[in-house]
């Protein structure tokens, strides 16, 4: 049974890119999920990647590029202050500057840094490196 479409969706990626595929198509789709793979694309983690209708929830067809190493979901979702990401940056990625940590905020989901270059606090949903 499906409990999390995001943490799903997450490792089928990880399991994908360990066993060094190109492509990967992930069921069910969601705009959580498709709002993180479009910040994992900005920070250049993905490459292209389209939503496919198939009559049901769609599914997402995401081209892999070979530059993930970990990625996963951060449970529970923790709030986070705009001053904070340093301390969540070192208990979720490896060094400072290295990786990613998703956030949901008031403007929409976005990485922890753009976040703190607008100044804005918010919840934190996966990570990446």
């Amino acid at each position: 049974m499906l409990m999390d479409p995001l943490a799903n969706a997450l490792s089928a990626v990880r399991n994908y890119e360990k066993a060094r595929k190109m492509k990967i198509i992930v069921a069910p789709a969601s705009k959580l999920v498709g709002h993180v793979l479009r910040v994992m694309q900005q920070d250049g983690f993905i490459g292209e990647f389209e939503f496919i209708d198939d009559g049901k929830a769609g599914k997402f067809r995401i081209q892999l590029l070979g530059k993930i190493n970990e990625c996963g979901v951060i449970k529970p979702r923790h709030a986070v202050k705009c001053d904070e990401y340093e301390k969540w940056e070192k208990r979720y990625l490896p060094a400072a500057g290295f990786g990613t940590l998703v956030v949901s905020t008031p403007k929409g989901v976005m990485s922890h840094s753009a976040a703190k270059d607008q100044k804005f606090g918010g919840r934190l949903l996966a990570f990446v490196y």
